[in-house]
């Protein structure tokens, strides 16, 4: 089962949580849903240089509260805070609620399998060479403090005919086990020659739970 679905869906209830918090019922289920998608794309055009890699969404009665994860948070917040306010007055117009928008700094973007496979596809568009990117940003990683990095990339790769896939895998990936800390991104790289796929997982270590504590 590891290897065929979402590692962060899978642990879902285990290790991890949903990244929209709210309830609601059959007839409003679907436009509430459609509505965080909105905001999610509407914050990721707005924000596409601040290195964005989770959008959180709590709604409450009449509020809704957005926690954004990003690498680069002076982009976001802008000199004086000109840019956050801007922000959240453009979502307020657009979506017509009252919605509170807090910025959270990605401390280590080397662990972000988002940033990570942003920067290779970024790299790859440049027509850097994908081997020496890939290698790159795994031994980065590994660096930073990973236990484990694998990225899968897939497509005409350096402009072939035909297309492949390849893997490059460094330490221990334990894709079965629940409480182990697997960051995953899907990314694609657009190019002259065709879209190239990158997907990265990264392990962070084991998460255990408190004495006492007991899983959702």
């Amino acid at each position: 089962m590891g290897q065929k679905v979402n590692p962060k869906s899978f642990r879902i209830g285990f290790s991890r949580t949903w990244d929209s918090k709210w309830y609601a019922g059959p007839k409003n289920f679907a436009k509430t849903l459609l509505e965080d998608m909105a905001i999610r794309k509407e914050i990721n055009e707005r924000l596409k240089n601040a290195a964005v890699t989770t959008i959180e969404v709590e709604r409450s009665a009449n509020r809704i509260i957005i926690q954004v994860y990003a690498g680069k948070p002076g982009m976001v917040i802008g000199k004086g805070g000109a840019m956050i306010e801007d922000l959240k007055d453009a979502l307020r117009k657009k979506f017509n609620r009252s919605i509170d928008v807090n910025i959270h700094e990605v401390t280590h973007p080397e662990l972000s399998a988002e940033l990570v496979g942003r920067n290779i596809a970024a790299q790859i568009e440049r027509r850097i060479a994908y081997r020496r990117a890939l290698k790159a940003s795994l031994q980065k990683a590994l660096e930073s403090g990973a236990k484990g990095v694998k990225i899968q990339i897939s497509g005409r790769l350096n402009g072939v005919e035909i297309a492949r896939r390849e893997h490059f895998k460094e330490g221990n990936i334990p894709l079965h086990t629940l409480r182990a800390d697997i960051d995953y991104a899907s990314v694609i790289a657009n190019t002259s020659y065709g879209v190239i796929g990158i997907k990265v997982w990264i392990y962070k270590g084991m998460i255990f739970k408190k004495k006492g504590e007991v899983a959702a």
